[in-house]
């Protein structure tokens, strides 16, 4: 339930029950039952047990978390299972930096798409994992038995460490699982999650990016909208099923369960749900947490990432080679460099800092006379976040501008600490391999590294932070360079690149030959890296400590409080935390301003409307146009001799949702989950019900590609399509 949909009611908590709108919420899968007969009244045709069972074969052993070899349980994107040989469905960004990490200039993928027309084709990808949920445990008491009021928060996080590493030790002892705990509802409850976690994950398709990322910056967060957003991997694992590091005697995975692709025609009021490993949302933030997320955290964000942008666009725009070197890095930056802009407006537009204080003059009035603690939370969590608005702003400052914006500074920092490491005694028997590791990661960053446009990012960001941040704050290597240099940075820059080993890969690896610390220690481009990246760590620590578990402590018990108040209520979703969710709804059209009314589906006819040959982001494959002029869209047309490309549904989804399956009544695959509209970018904080839509790609539309486009029958061939 939205919050702000019990704030008339809270002072009449027994005489008013809550409503839980079908089209909100990000429900755990073991709880779904409680949903039951507002599912069904939504569409829905199956069970509870048809979702999730931990004794039958059903549509969660279809759902996938895509992760990396080192943070496996933390899912980027979502996949689903669409074969009985582990072929798996995802978006076209999700896979986009593999597409890119594949692509050359004789083999551009990310320009001509990327087909394997037999499995012996099919391109490894070291690293991305794949994970599918075996089953989930409400563990609440279990930790909360270790857990006492009177513990400063330091010990209650060593407290909740210990004993959720021993549930899911436990949990998976003896079995090929992987698990974890982890908290919702702000630390006041706990689940355990036993995934199995598949390492051999190869790409199987993709088509061109002018049809994967249609649209790009324009069209991102936007509807109506005509992105062909899907790639195509499969999993596979050792010869006795089990996970297994890529080998050429692997084999494609056997599923439990796969998702049956539909080529129905869809109607405005179908049901439709979404499953899959949303990141994070935030619908318990209060107004003080709201003003740090509006005024700072996505105001510099937008504003620094634009320096970046604007500079990688022209790069880009100039060389072929620099497009694909830094083609995943700008979709990555540019994504959420919009996203923070269009949340913003939203969230002005929708008064969502009115309602969140209005939530809270009415919680204040139920606190009175309860536990001191509900009352002491709102008062914690306006000082928490008060004390640490200037040091929020200032490290913002730093990760975004000297951290992340200018990649080669922080490398050569990270570099240098894992070669500090050659000189202690007790890393001695590993010296080979610590190089051998070394020259691997160098291998991987220089390949998508450019000398020129590294430069360029570099001083511009220099420069910006100089200018807009407190000194008081800044580190010394700017500071120092402001003087010698006078204001010039991009001279700055150019000396500091002439005098250091990382600047290109040929003096990297010629140092790592022979390294030689005492002169690393000296060089310029990782004295810069120390010096930002130990300026953050300061001002990290000028957070006073009790303000900040006073935070902490607040937002804890200010959410118990909600959940208190809404104890005789429908159940309540958790915010999402990278676990497996399913959000539940209809296909929806939806009328975002007065006299603008959207339609639930577009079209291959719109593609060809926004084509524009002069710009990058609207081109249309010859391939494609030749297939709409000729009206050879085979089976994939709908009655009215459209093909469809995507449609909208009122689910509630945000980012790791990418690539989620969106299914019918029956769990058929009707679409894939992409994105989300701008006029309601205030939904990770705050749903709006009447705006809020997930964009979706319509499996039709993927159909056709596949079949049409590609000639791929041999991926046709192998789903099993309902018609």
């Amino acid at each position: 339930m939205k919050i702000k949909s019990f704030v008339m009611a809270l002072a009449m908590l027994i005489a008013l029950p809550g409503v839980v709108k079908a089209d909100e919420g990000m429900w755990l899968l073991s709880l779904i039952g409680k949903n039951y007969a507002d599912m069904q009244k939504a569409g829905f045709k199956l069970t509870p047990e048809d979702i999730y069972s931990i004794n039958q074969n059903c549509i969660k052993d279809a759902i996938v978390g895509l992760g990396n070899d080192g943070s496996p349980f933390w899912h980027f994107c979502t996949g689903e299972i669409i074969s009985d040989q582990g072929l798996m469905s995802t978006n076209h960004h999700c896979g986009y930096g593999k597409i890119q990490e594949h692509s050359t200039i004789a083999h551009d993928y990310l320009r001509d798409g990327f087909w394997a027309y037999s499995k012996d084709q099919e391109l490894p990808n070291p690293g991305l994992t794949a994970s599918i949920l075996v089953r989930m445990e409400d563990v609440t008491d279990q930790v909360k038995a270790a857990l006492s009021d009177d513990m400063s928060e330091p010990e209650r996080n060593r407290a909740i460490k210990e004993v959720s590493d021993r549930i899911a030790k436990k949990a998976v002892e003896g079995t090929i699982y992987d698990a974890q705990v982890k908290p919702m509802f702000n630390g006041n409850q706990f689940f355990l999650f036993v995934h199995i976690i598949y390492k051999d994950v190869r790409l199987v398709g993709a088509p061109p990016s002018s049809m994967g990322k249609f649209g790009g910056d324009t069209d991102n967060w936007s509807w109506p909208r005509h992105t062909c957003d899907f790639s195509m991997f499969r999993i596979y694992t050792g010869p006795d099923g089990n996970p297994a590091a890529y080998s050429e005697n692997n084999i494609p995975l056997k599923p439990k369960h796969f998702l049956p692709v539909s080529n129905r025609e869809l109607k405005d009021g179908d049901f439709a749900m979404v499953m899959g490993f949303p990141g994070t949302t935030d619908h318990f933030l209060t107004s003080y947490g709201l003003e740090e997320t509006m005024n700072i955290t996505n105001k510099l964000r937008y504003e620094i990432r634009t320096v970046k942008i604007n500079i990688l666009r022209e790069e880009m725009a100039a060389s072929q080679e620099t497009k694909i070197k830094y083609a995943s890095k700008y979709a990555s930056c540019s994504n959420y460099w919009k996203y923070s802009n269009e949340q913003n407006k939203a969230l002005k537009n929708l008064n969502t800092m009115g309602v969140k204080k209005d939530v809270e003059r009415e919680y204040s009035e139920w606190a009175k006379g309860k536990d001191p603690k509900y009352a002491n939370a709102l008062p914690l969590i306006k000082k928490g976040y008060a004390d640490r608005a200037p040091y929020r702003a200032a490290t913002t400052y730093i990760a975004e501008g000297l951290l992340s914006g200018p990649e080669l500074m922080f490398e050569a920092y990270r570099y240098y600490r894992t070669l500090e490491m050659l000189d202690e005694p007790r890393y001695a028997d590993y010296r080979d391999a610590i190089l051998a590791d070394i020259k691997k990661s160098a291998e991987e960053f220089y390949k998508d590294y450019n000398k020129d446009t590294e430069k360029r990012v570099s001083a511009a960001l220099f420069e910006y932070v100089y200018k807009h941040m407190e000194m008081q704050f800044m580190p010394d290597f700017l500071v120092n360079a402001d003087k010698k240099y006078k204001g010039n940075f991009t001279k700055y820059v150019d000396d500091l690149f002439n005098k250091s080993v990382f600047a290109s890969k040929e003096s990297f690896m010629k140092f790592l030959e022979k390294p030689d610390m005492k002169k690393l220690a000296k060089d310029p481009l990782y004295l810069a890296g120390k010096s930002a990246y130990e300026k953050y760590q300061e001002i990290s620590a000028l957070i006073p400590k009790e303000s900040a578990e006073g935070l902490t402590r607040g937002i804890r018990d200010f959410t118990d409080g909600i959940l208190q108040i809404n104890k005789n209520r429908k159940l309540m979703s958790p915010d999402a935390n990278s676990t497996i969710r399913l959000t539940y709804g209809n296909v929806k059209a939806y009328d975002p301003k007065d006299a603008v009314s959207y339609s639930f589906y577009t079209t291959l006819k719109g593609v060809m409307e926004k084509e524009d040959p002069n710009n990058s982001e609207f081109i249309v494959p010859e391939r494609l146009k030749t297939l709409y002029a000729n009206k050879d869209f085979g089976p994939y047309a709908n009655s009215k001799g459209e093909l469809v490309t995507c449609f909208v549904t009122n689910n509630d989804i945000t980012g790791g949702n990418s690539g989620s399956p969106v299914m019918d009544a029956e769990g058929n695959l009707i679409g894939l989950a992409f994105d989300g509209n701008s006029e309601a970018m205030s939904g990770d904080i705050d749903f709006e019900e009447n705006l809020q839509r997930c964009i979706c790609l319509d499996t039709r539309y993927m159909l056709f590609v596949i079949d049409k486009y590609a000639g791929a029958k041999n991926l046709i061939e192998e789903m099993h399509i309902v018609r």
